[in-house]
């Protein structure tokens, strides 16, 4: 792999590029002052040797052990990113050899000190989230923000998702929960109370009503359809005065039936449904009955068809409400949110209500998926390019280490003065 070639997961950027060139300053640095040593140690040696005096020997030792301390730190700095001089010497190159195990480290690292339940209970219980929350959404504009991003985000999603598959769920859905839904017991428990609570008189008033006045409006019609059933051997007028006799009674009947509420009929279809209700609640047979009929409708093209088109409406219905900024939806939406802010920052119940979900929330997240979080941290890290890892943790933390190497060849000088000069005072 070429230098300027990276393994997927790591990534050079201009920021690391800038602080590459960093290090290959402060490299040259200490480099320099290891070469100025090297130079002082050999003109104090020559000095010295030459019969220059005391302070030959004082400037010698120091510039020897600043040499000696800028090797040392070289090794060691060197020895964390690479070999030295490529020589197989052991527990050198550390991070290239080691870097899947730094990674596994550094997941154990960020799992038991920042992934923990009691560290995410603790600082988010600090935090106080849900006051902070409805202040914010309590604050001019923002409840009018996260109903423009919600609108964005719920037409963003009506425009990815496509209608017939939407349809095909949602009549899939509808047809399952309405099959698997006893109706007979239900609907016979509602038909019971309605018929105890007298709710049906109202319907059977409008009916009687209605077909008087259908009778009086039809009354052609009527006598029309009786003489057609009469035989026909008997004589027209005979027939007309049967016809007419017949819608008379019938017209008496149903005016008897709008007019009088104690009506024989009326009792009697109250004692009707009253036993339809028992029937549908009680009697496997009427219940097998209308189960059957349920199924059957369910199968109707013309109904699936119904079901599936419901769609259509609901998204033509959503999105308008979505779009337009006046619409109900959206003025609801906003003063719900605005009226939640109002309350998250001013009701100390709700806050520790809503503080205490959210606790038990991030401690769930954390606890189920920490293992997968810490493993993506140890599985990048592995992915990377060892030598591309060493170049990119080089590049942020070389500049650092150089100074080890400066700070090494002037404490290491020092050091060696320090020594030279109290051995000297004790050995005169």
């Amino acid at each position: 792999m070429s230098a300027d070639q990276t393994a997927p997961g790591v990534s050079f950027t201009a920021a690391d590029e800038e602080k590459r060139r960093g290090v290959r300053r402060m490299k040259t640095i200490a480099t320099g002052l290891l070469g100025l040593a090297t130079l002082v140690f050999a003109l104090a040696t020559w000095a010295k040797a030459a019969g220059a005096g005391a302070w030959a020997g004082y400037v010698a030792a120091a510039a020897e052990a600043g040499m000696v301390g800028a090797l040392a730190d070289w090794f060691a700095v060197t020895a964390l990113f690479r070999r030295p001089f490529g020589l197989p010497i052991p527990h050198t190159a550390i991070i290239p050899t080691k870097k899947d195990a730094f990674g596994r480290s550094l997941g154990d690292f960020v799992g038991d000190n920042f992934l923990s339940a009691p560290v995410v209970r603790a600082r988010l219980g600090r935090i106080g989230v849900a006051r902070r929350l409805g202040e914010w959404l309590s604050a001019p504009g923002s409840a009018e923000r996260v109903t423009r991003e919600a609108a964005a985000a719920l037409r963003g999603l009506l425009a990815v998702l496509r209608d017939d598959d939407v349809q095909a769920v949602v009549a899939e859905a509808v047809t399952r929960r309405a099959a698997a839904t006893s109706v007979a017991e239900p609907a016979g428990r509602l038909l019971g109370k309605v018929v105890a609570d007298g709710g049906h008189r109202g319907l059977v008033d409008l009916v009687a009503v209605r077909a008087h006045d259908w009778l009086v409006e039809h009354h052609g019609e009527v006598v029309a359809r009786v003489t057609a059933k009469t035989p026909g051997w008997t004589p027209k007028f005979l027939d007309q005065q049967v016809g007419e006799r017949v819608y008379k009674e019938l017209l008496r009947f149903v005016g008897d039936v709008r007019d009088d509420p104690v009506h024989p009929a009326r009792g009697a279809l109250d004692n009707f449904l009253a036993d339809f209700a028992q029937e549908l609640q009680h009697d496997p047979a009427t219940i097998e009955r209308v189960e059957r009929a349920k199924s059957e409708l369910l199968a109707r093209p013309e109904v699936q068809d119904l079901i599936a088109s419901s769609w259509s409406a609901v998204r033509t219905l959503v999105l308008n409400a979505a779009e337009d900024e006046d619409s109900e939806l959206r003025r609801r939406l906003t003063d719900g949110l605005r009226s939640l802010g109002r309350r998250l920052a001013t009701d100390g119940k709700l806050q520790a209500k809503t503080d205490g979900w959210l606790l038990d929330a991030a401690e769930y997240v954390v606890s189920t998926y920490r293992e997968e979080i810490t493993s993506l941290i140890s599985d990048t890290v592995a992915g990377w390019d060892a030598a591309d890892a060493s170049r990119k943790i080089e590049a942020n933390v070389g500049r650092d280490l150089q100074f080890i190497r400066i700070n090494g060849t002037v404490v290491g000088a020092l050091a060696g003065l320090l020594i030279h000069t109290v051995s000297t005072a004790l050995g005169g």
